[in-house]
């Protein structure tokens, strides 16, 4: 039988020796790096059947990980790994495509759970649809958070609870709550200095 291939992203050495061991021991090739940059490259330009990443990194923060994985492979599944005080993130995360979410710290049981979970979740779930599908209620919240300071807060400490209210996909919601202007701009059109103004600050405050 073929190994599956899974890669963990994670800046604790103790986080990716615990998961490398575990899941070696149940017949899988595993990769692993302390940085989420290198880690996304690697999520794009390798075949892995799984990847696990790390929510908060010195270098990329997992939301931005998952966002462009998932833009480069739509059916690869991500799982998050969380600290307590980032539950509510890693809850989160999974209304914008992650499979699944792991808190640290998990035992070997909880992990090899979250990892059929997701591996389950993509063999029978088709992918969301990556491009941009709801133009005009991106352009709602564009407008909105550029002149709505109370709204623009709840983005910030609300992420994407904040977006209930609106008709988007999670890749459109996580496009904007990552401040991925570049895509934004390519799907719909240059923004204004106030709409790229409040995205610049969603981007740098990486708040979750």
């Amino acid at each position: 039988m073929e190994k599956r291939k899974a890669l963990v992203i994670d800046d604790e050495h103790v986080v990716l020796d615990s998961v490398r061991k575990i899941l070696t021991a149940e017949n899988y090739e595993v990769d692993v790096t302390l940085r989420g940059r290198e880690g996304l490259d690697w999520a794009i330009e390798r075949p892995y059947d799984i990847v696990l990443t790390d929510i908060r990194m010195p270098d990329m923060g997992g939301m931005r990980v998952l966002r462009d994985i998932k833009r480069a492979k739509p059916p690869l599944p991500v799982v998050m790994i969380t600290g307590y005080a980032s539950v509510r993130s890693a809850v989160q995360a999974m209304k914008l495509g992650a499979a699944d979410y792991l808190e640290k710290p998990f035992t070997p049981d909880q992990l090899l759970k979250a990892v059929a979970a997701a591996l389950e979740i993509a063999a029978t779930k088709p992918p969301e649809e990556q491009a941009l599908i709801h133009r005009a209620e991106m352009i709602k919240v564009l407008e909105r958070a550029a002149s709505d300071r109370e709204f623009f807060t709840n983005l910030l400490e609300q992420a994407a609870d904040a977006l209930d209210g609106y008709d988007l996909t999670g890749p459109e919601k996580l496009a904007l709550l990552t401040g991925d202007i570049d895509w934004i701009e390519e799907q719909i059109g240059p923004l204004t200095p106030s709409q790229r103004r409040w995205l610049d600050l969603r981007r740098s405050a990486e708040i979750w």
